[in-house]
């Protein structure tokens, strides 16, 4: 059954009280969606909740599948193909749109009961021998903001599909914290998994998954084997981060022997938020909210990680489990704007996260570091659009100075772990921004 939810557009607004955290709600009739920028709550009602949570077939922990969608449905459906394919039982899969205007929402109703003509790279097989049942919800009286319509009998379905369709492009941050505090709300989960639209899963891959993260109840956040889609060459199998927040997936290029899998330090930084399982005990701990929304897009799954290992979670590594990722679907690679959301976000993950005498430290330094960069690259290339994209990412989090300090003063409080132990899972220095720079200089010196 696939049940959409209009969020925002088709949902009562009203101001956001303490009872619309996920965890506080039980039996009523409301859903909490999310929260927008303009600090309203987006409900949708009418929507029966279950009182139960997940089924949970052969006492599996229960699992919730986000997954966010903006203008690609080609990718979601076939990650669709893959997770209905998995061999895990309790699992309930949602898809969040961001207002999608490619006809990305009547493709997934299409695919729900019918077989869409393409071959997909790593599921060719057909999935399933019943089409998902379809119910829809729009918007209707304007005392009730959501409610079902007529639908023509469809045959009986073997499968679940909810839709979050938001009413604008929310980025990636706050577009999965809308499907996981919905997810929190109506299903209950033991684990929350995110995963990109881009990304295709292997069939025992959550197995695997829940799996390594039973084992340790200390685990926060646990990401898979990623491996690139095309080539099967490592994509991530974690992220490394230095002290001034550069960052670099493990193994990237390389071809997977096994280098990684008997990793007992787990001597990363960071889990990838193309597919990671975050446990519902870190949810409750960070207050429902999974990202951080004033993000958008890039370094919500480092801010997450680090808030992880600021309050004493682990975050882990399970080589097997194996998940294929094409990288890059939304915003293709380098350019101006994909470094403004770097730079900005960089350094109010920063400014959140470090203790204030590490911060008095760091933060200068990488100002400086990242205006040398800059500076070289604009007498070289005589490109002034990346050194504009960084003024525009300080002036931002000036405008957001306080708003970040509010952050900042949240998760500090919950601050188990010093800095000393977070550092010790850094690399000392920005291998990646200082071997960018001395290239620059040794292009000039031969010039």
């Amino acid at each position: 059954m696939l049940t959409r939810l209009l969020a925002h557009e088709h949902c009562a607004r009203r101001p956001i009280k303490k009872s619309d955290e996920p965890k506080k709600y039980s039996t009523s009739s409301e859903v909490f969606l999310g929260k927008d920028r303009c600090g309203t709550a987006a409900v949708c009602r009418k929507v029966k909740k279950p009182t139960c949570g997940l089924l949970r077939e052969n006492m599996n922990p229960a699992v919730a599948v986000i997954t966010l969608n903006w203008n690609g449905w080609h990718d979601t459906i076939e990650c669709l193909k893959s997770l209905y394919q998995m061999d895990y039982g309790s699992c309930q899969i949602v898809v969040v749109d961001n207002a999608s205007t490619d006809e990305s929402l009547a493709k997934i109703d299409w695919y729900c009961t019918n077989e869409l003509k393409f071959v997909p790279h790593f599921t060719e097989a057909r999935v399933r021998d019943k089409p998902i049942k379809v119910t829809q919800y729009t918007k209707g009286h304007p005392s009730t903001s959501a409610q079902p319509r007529e639908m023509v009998e469809q045959p009986k379905a073997n499968h679940v599909l909810t839709v979050i369709q938001n009413d604008c492009n929310y980025g990636f941050a706050e577009g999965n914290n809308i499907g996981v505090a919905y997810a929190l709300s109506c299903f209950n989960p033991d684990y929350v998994l995110l995963l990109n639209n881009d990304a295709v899963a292997s069939q025992c891959f959550l197995n695997a998954l829940v799996n390594a993260a039973e084992n340790d109840e200390q685990i926060g956040l646990i990401q898979p084997k990623l491996l690139r889609y095309a080539d099967a060459t490592i994509d991530n199998t974690g992220n490394v981060c230095d002290r001034l927040v550069y960052c670099e997936p493990r193994g990237l290029g390389e071809t997977d022997t096994g280098q990684y899998d008997n990793d007992q330090k787990q001597e990363f930084f960071y889990a990838s938020g193309a597919c990671v399982l975050i446990n519902r005990r870190l949810l409750s701990a960070l207050s429902g909210q999974c990202f951080d929304p004033c993000l958008f897009a890039y370094y919500e799954d480092v801010d997450l990680s680090w808030a992880a290992r600021l309050i004493g979670f682990k975050v882990a590594y399970c080589p097997e489990s194996v998940c294929y990722h094409k990288g890059n679907a939304t915003f293709g690679g380098r350019n101006p704007f994909t470094d403004y959301l770097n730079d900005r976000n960089r350094l109010r993950v920063m400014i959140k996260n470090y203790e204030l005498r590490t911060l008095v430290f760091v933060l200068p330094f990488t100002a400086a570091l990242k205006l040398a960069i800059l500076a070289v690259e604009s007498i070289i290339g005589l490109d002034y659009r990346h050194p504009c994209s960084f003024f525009k990412a300080l002036l931002w989090n000036a405008q957001h100075f306080r708003s970040t300090l509010t952050a900042r003063r949240g998760i500090q409080s919950k601050r188990k772990v010093p800095d000393s132990e977070i550092i010790s899972r850094m690399i000392p220095f920005s291998f990646k921004a200082s071997l960018k720079l001395m290239e620059r200089w040794a292009v000039m010196t031969v010039k």
